[in-house]
């Protein structure tokens, strides 16, 4: 005999009223033969923790399904709207059938429950949360305001996360990896050049910085950026001739510091001992 089961105030709160014939038996909870169902291939969420399957597994061996899965029919199997974790952790204990709700809707519809129901659960890491926003926005044609009346959460923190899909991609992957925290790639934002983000998130992982730690380094390293790119734009093509001709004479390099009253200094570089004394031989000091 079937039973009935509300939906839990987060999804019951994402799927809209719907007349008695858009669902089967009447949002009555029914026992689907696991191996009818399968994983719905837009699902937001890419990367499952095994040990937490493991963990929810063992909850379902001793406890069951409490909590049914939404599901859509197509054809003569079903596809997950809601619950994938769930069905994943029933195929390890080998459950031969879950309770579930079926719902008729479209599959755009199916699509923007799925994403908006992962996001409200905080499963995602950050990109896969990022990636749900910017889809929710760019395939539903929604505002981030839009977004924020559906899933309570603040239009700032929803921008905030979607401009973690600026970073280079191989810093992308430390956050779904979960070796950096989303902390640290909100501060390696700051920086433009991709190669910059990558190395430094490097260096986040092999010396273990905490985000305040980084973020110094980065104001260090914005300010080396700054004044170099200052000097050049000061560059004087007389000046920077003098010191290219100067290099190539000495074999190393040489600095031009020019006042603005025209004064200033050359500086030589050297490398060791031997190599002032080359310096001094070429100038002919004894």
């Amino acid at each position: 005999m079937s039973k009935k089961y509300g939906l839990g105030k987060g999804l019951g709160a994402l799927i809209p009223e719907q007349d008695s014939s858009e669902v089967e038996n009447n949002e009555t909870i029914l026992k689907i033969p696991l191996n009818l169902i399968k994983a719905n291939k837009e699902q937001p969420r890419k990367n499952f923790d095994g040990d937490k399957i493991m963990e929810l597994a063992q909850s379902i061996k001793q406890y069951g399904i409490i909590q049914p899965l939404v599901l859509k029919r197509q054809g003569g199997s079903y596809v997950i709207i809601a619950g994938e974790r769930r069905w994943r952790a029933a195929k390890v204990v080998g459950v031969k059938e879950v309770p579930a709700v079926v719902m008729n809707m479209p599959e755009k519809e199916v699509l923007e429950v799925s994403l908006i129901e992962n996001i409200q659960r905080e499963d995602l890491n950050p990109i896969e949360e990022a990636k749900a926003y910017k889809r929710l926005i760019e395939e539903f044609n929604l505002t981030q305001s839009d977004v924020s009346s559906k899933i309570g959460k603040s239009r700032t923190a929803i921008a905030n996360c979607m401009r973690l899909l600026n970073l280079d991609e191989r810093v992308q992957q430390y956050l779904i990896d979960e070796v950096i925290s989303e902390g640290h790639g909100r501060a390696l934002l700051s920086l433009e050049d991709k190669d910059l983000q990558y190395s430094l998130a490097q260096k986040i992982i092999d010396e273990n910085l905490s985000v305040r730690e980084i973020e110094k380094l980065i104001r260090s390293v914005s300010k080396n950026t700054q004044e170099i790119k200052k000097q050049a734009a000061d560059a004087n093509p007389y000046y920077e001739d003098i010191k290219n001709r100067l290099e190539g004479y000495f074999g190393t390099k040489v600095f031009i510091k020019n006042n603005k009253n025209n004064k200033g200094k050359i500086e030589i570089e050297y490398y060791s001992e031997d190599d002032l004394q080359r310096i001094i031989d070429i100038l002919n000091m004894q």
